[in-house]
């Protein structure tokens, strides 16, 4: 007989969701105004803000840093009060600043956390990636032809390709891979940016999409690898290099084989995984920020390895002492 599995403590799950819902705050006051810059500076300063209060000693293993050069929440930063269990955290304060700037949809705050460990230290370089549902894990294999993939998961889902929608990055680099997936009978969503939530929308039933293919940065992947794995879902990802260079830094950072393929369990092979993602601007998993007179509403989702989904719906009174109307809708 096997004993209980030992978890390392983390703290309550739903603190949280009190870190993304206030970047998603300070982020949204800036959709429409087509900067970039102000909307991601008040996202990591709002984020930072919320966890230096947070029961935990917190280590960034994926932020903001390496790529972007961020005053704060850059890779390897302490973040939390210091006090309680050590956690390693992957955030990205908003992804989607372009989204955010032009009032597109889908963006979103995200972070994970994990076990020290818990979470691969994916280098910020490209990644090539292939998102299914449950019913195709373990069936698709990055190295086959789209064509080959496309048909193993029409089949897990009891479909023809012609069935399928795939979720795509709209960049140049994709320009066979779109030819591929159109000569294979599949349709396309083009997306802008977001390619955590896109994967994430290809294991949720009803949102139109069923597959995730193409080439998007490292660190996302490992996001969306914390979300999957909550969910019985798959993400394979090999790591893409522009330059020697960029070879040289995945080294650095631990990575031994760079021709590997990731799964799921490679890129977050964490016993006690959380995820937690709020909207910014709507999407087909979350609305986004809501504003009204002396206050706001958010809407988050918030995952756990151990076998939970929640989806939360908060009203943040600016004046508790005068409350705003409340609406059930």
């Amino acid at each position: 007989m096997t004993g209980p599995i030992h978890r390392t403590p983390q703290p309550p799950a739903l603190e949280l969701v009190r870190v993304t819902e206030a970047a998603a705050i300070a982020a949204a006051h800036w959709m429409g105004h087509g900067d970039n810059d102000e909307a991601d500076k008040a996202a990591v300063e709002a984020m930072r803000s919320a966890m230096d209060d947070m029961p935990f000693a917190g280590t960034i293993v994926i932020g903001e840093g390496e790529r972007d050069e961020a005053p704060m929440l850059h890779i390897g930063e302490k973040v939390g009060s210091g006090k309680g269990p050590e956690i390693d955290i992957a955030v990205d304060p908003l992804e989607g600043t372009n989204l955010v700037a032009k009032g597109h949809e889908n963006a979103i705050t995200v972070l994970a956390t994990s076990e020290p460990g818990g979470l691969l230290h994916a280098p910020d370089v490209y990644m090539d990636k292939l998102v299914v549902g449950a019913p195709a894990k373990g069936k698709v294999d990055l190295d086959r032809p789209v064509k080959e993939n496309l048909k193993i998961v029409a089949d897990s889902l009891n479909r023809d390709v012609d069935d399928l929608t795939v979720v795509v990055l709209d960049r140049p680099r994709h320009e066979k891979l779109i030819a591929e997936i159109r000569d294979a009978g599949a349709r396309i969503k083009l997306i802008d940016d977001g390619d955590v939530i896109g994967a994430i929308n290809v294991v949720v039933a009803g949102t139109g999409v069923h597959c995730l293919m193409g080439i998007g940065a490292a660190p996302e992947g490992v996001l969306a690898a914390a979300a999957l794995k909550c969910m019985g879902a798959e993400i394979l990802g090999r790591l893409k290099f522009k330059n020697d260079a960029e070879r040289e830094r995945a080294k650095r950072m631990g990575v031994v084989d760079c021709d590997k393929v990731y799964r799921t369990e490679d890129l977050a092979p964490g016993v006690d995984i959380r995820f937690v993602a709020t909207g910014v601007t709507d999407g087909e998993m979350l609305n986004g920020v809501r504003f009204f007179r002396r206050g706001a509403r958010t809407y988050s989702m918030l995952l756990e390895s151990r076998g939970k989904l929640r989806f939360i719906d908060t009203t943040h009174f600016e004046d508790p002492e005068n409350p705003p109307l409340i609406r059930l809708t």
